[in-house]
């Protein structure tokens, strides 16, 4: 039966008219519609061979699919190759709405795409060849054919207009397997956050089972980070998408202080370094995965000493708790601190505050140095005659204590804590532009 001469028409109207479709997701559907049914009984004879061919023009473009078609993959890559071809076929002449089922099939291809850990360049570039081999071989058809000119025009848009719909449903179910993935991960990072800092932590066999679902590589040691709260108006970008290039780093932004759990602090926040934009943050010692809360109290209380003065007085955002031992373990315990500071500087309660600082002052100086008058008032900027006066005082008012050893480390520890306290003041915060990352 002859085929007559083509007019592009919508289906079923009875009338003339160019195509136009109301939507993007109605073109390809409205322009195989318009093209005469008559064509599918003649064409089907070669879409064994086309089919054949896509596969194969896929396969040689995308090194990605270069695998044999057995299996999962292969019924996966057999079957959106003949969707792709029946639904065009089920289209011609006809039209109608989108089958579910059909475009389900494409938004699988998307969410296996995300699944295999690939990008959307691999499906899409398999559907741009397809198009090419299936216009091709409807190219070459219709001469042989003798389709108008017209008609093959209609198809050629309509081959790539599908190319575009098939992509979109392909997109929707990347980004809807993306979206899920990321909630699952960042729930899956929250649970894990409590198990590493949980006191006692949980098992190793527990945290190693959410670390996978969460996609965190589990290390043997961390360090625990507490960051103090952005100021007020400032956005806390700590909860903004750098996890790409931190998928190592756990984040527990809940409470008064933020903390980051951290496998390689020196690298990891320098990486941070946008995010914390002039943050003041303590870093807690690197202790075991099971000790990580150890860390995290340790941390915890560097941030009270710097917000009170006491260290990170040269205004460095980074406090290092490994740099501050001794100030921490001294101070640990303040209420024994200050029950020794009573006890061993009881001969110092009757001075005045200016007597009771100078003499401290050079107290320390001997017990540090057990130098001569000359070396301790160069310490001290002052005249030896001062130094020998001042420890002539000390001398009455300690007496015995100064041969004793136990007694003289007693009156140095109470000594340096007095005056680390009487240094506790509220620091500044630093101005967020002067920001520095201490590199270790």
């Amino acid at each position: 039966m002859p085929i007559p001469p083509y007019t592009p028409t919508r289906p079923h109207s009875g009338a003339v008219a160019p195509y136009r479709p109301a939507t993007l997701d109605e073109r390809a559907t409205a322009l195989w519609a318009s093209l005469p049914r008559e064509l599918v009984a003649r064409f089907r004879p070669v879409v064994g061979r086309l089919t054949q061919d896509m596969i194969r023009e896929i396969q040689r473009a995308v090194p990605a699919y270069a695998q044999p078609l057995e299996g999962h993959f292969g019924a996966i890559m057999t079957a959106g190759v003949e969707q792709s071809v029946l639904r065009i076929l089920d289209t011609v002449g006809i039209g109608g709405p989108s089958d579910e089922n059909w475009a389900a099939v494409f938004r699988r291809l998307g969410r296996v795409e995300y699944g295999e850990g690939r990008s959307l360049d691999c499906l899409q570039t398999a559907y741009r060849v397809g198009g090419r081999v299936a216009w091709r071989h409807l190219a070459a058809w219709g001469q042989q054919q003798r389709l108008p000119t017209a008609m093959l025009t209609v198809a050629a848009e309509a081959i790539f207009a599908y190319v575009d719909e098939i992509s979109t449903l392909s997109i929707e179910g990347y980004t809807a397997a993306q979206a899920q993935s990321a909630g699952v991960v960042d729930r899956g990072r929250r649970r894990l956050v409590e198990l590493v800092l949980g006191e006692p932590p949980a098992s190793m066999a527990a945290i190693t089972k959410l670390a996978a679902t969460a996609r965190w590589r589990v290390p043997d040691t961390v360090s625990v980070v507490v960051v103090e709260q952005p100021a007020a108006g400032e956005p806390d970008e700590l909860t903004g998408p750098h996890g790409d290039h931190l998928t190592d780093v756990l984040l527990d932004l809940d409470g008064d202080l933020p903390c980051l759990v951290l496998s390689d602090p020196g690298r990891q926040l320098r990486a941070l370094r946008p995010q914390l934009r002039g943050r003041r943050v303590c870093v807690g010692p690197l202790v075991p995965l099971r000790e990580a809360f150890t860390s995290l109290d340790w941390a915890r209380r560097a941030m009270t000493l710097v917000r009170r003065g006491i260290i990170g007085a040269d205004g460095a955002p980074i406090t290092w708790c490994g740099d501050h031992l001794s100030t921490l373990w001294l101070l640990a315990d303040e209420f024994l601190v200050r029950e020794l500071l009573r006890r061993a500087l009881a001969p110092l309660a009757e001075l005045t505050a200016k007597q009771r600082a100078r003499t401290a002052e050079t107290l320390l100086a001997w017990l540090e140095t057990r130098g001569s008058a000359p070396e301790i008032a160069r310490r001290l900027a002052i005249h030896p005659q001062t130094v020998r006066y001042r420890m002539r005082q000390v001398d009455k008012l300690f007496g015995d204590q100064l041969a004793d050893p136990d007694a003289r480390l007693d009156l140095e520890i109470a000594l340096r804590a007095d005056r680390l306290l009487r240094t506790a003041v509220v620091a500044p915060r630093p101005r967020a532009g002067a920001a520095r990352v201490v590199h270790r």
